[in-house]
């Protein structure tokens, strides 16, 4: 029987960190099929809500910054580019937790870098807020 994602992310956050083991078995899991899905995504920030703040292994950062960045900007309906839907999900996941930790503030500056196109108002108020 496979582990949900709801299983391992409370497998993973069972002692409040993420540790550089754990970032493999996450980057295995994830990246199997070669694409973040949203469930994945979600998994992501449930994930770093949970442990944000703690001694967490840096190479978790970059996995996270990794993978959240390429479910939006390598998606199937707006490549490169931050749609309308992606900017309020992301808009709703980083504040989901009620703060905006170091690890979101380097996904917000990866994506201000590599997004092309127009910015939409809910991830340039992001921007605005958290990268200036």
């Amino acid at each position: 029987m496979t582990e949900t994602l709801d299983q391992f992310a409370a497998t993973l956050v069972d002692d409040g960190v993420i540790d550089e083991a754990e970032v493999g078995q996450i980057r295995t899991r994830l990246f199997d099929d070669g694409k973040i899905d949203r469930d994945e995504a979600d998994f992501l920030f449930k994930v770093n809500d949970a442990v944000s703040g703690n001694a967490n292994h840096a190479s978790w950062q970059g996995l996270f910054v990794e993978a959240i960045s390429s479910h939006v900007l390598e998606d199937d309906t707006s490549p490169g580019e931050i749609d309308n839907d992606e900017a309020s999900y992301l808009k709703a996941k980083i504040h989901g937790d009620g703060q905006v930790d170091e690890t979101e503030k380097a996904l917000l500056k990866n994506l201000k870098e590599k997004a092309t196109g127009a910015t939409p108002t809910d991830l340039k108020f992001l921007f605005d807020m958290y990268l200036n």
